[in-house]
């Protein structure tokens, strides 16, 4: 099974996404056969790390981050089995893509399993310290119930 967590910029809200879901996906059983990758919707951000807050917060929350940012494209439909997106927007924009009504289904907004109210993961890019940690704890969340998912899936 393959994973994508997509924001605007793959600076902030996606790659702790990615790392939040591997940090505890090694402990499940089926881990080992679960790949998971970020990116954003925009090319602001190409090649570049992770928002250095991000890096620390994830740091602060024991969650280690490797990533690159990237661009999604049209393939990563193909490829990956979930795509989840963090805003009502990047979600349009992922159904925006070319051939992109074929693999609607496997587009969600990642708080659809938060089991805390709410639509969408804020962008903390412009806020403070602690906007950084509102959104570690709300992916920390719906990280948890989206594994608690694909857990029936795969077992």
């Amino acid at each position: 099974m393959k994973v994508l967590f997509v924001c605007l910029g793959n600076i902030c809200r996606s790659p702790l996404a990615e790392a939040v879901f591997k940090h505890k996906i090694q402990s499940e059983k089926f881990g080992k056969n679960v790949l998971a990758d970020s990116c954003g919707t925009s090319n602001y951000h190409i090649g570049d790390l992770p928002d250095e807050r991000t890096r620390k917060n994830a740091a602060k929350n024991g969650v280690e981050m490797s990533h690159r940012g990237r661009q999604i494209s049209a393939s990563d439909l193909k490829e990956f089995d979930y795509i989840l997106a963090m805003d009502r927007s990047n979600y349009h924009n992922i159904l925006n893509l070319p051939g992109a009504d074929s693999y609607h289904h496997k587009v969600l907004l990642m708080r659809a399993f938060d089991p805390e109210e709410g639509d969408e993961v804020p962008d903390p890019y412009y806020g403070s310290e602690e906007d950084f940690q509102e959104v570690f704890d709300i992916l920390d969340r719906a990280v948890d119930g989206f594994i608690n998912r694909i857990r029936k899936e795969l077992l």
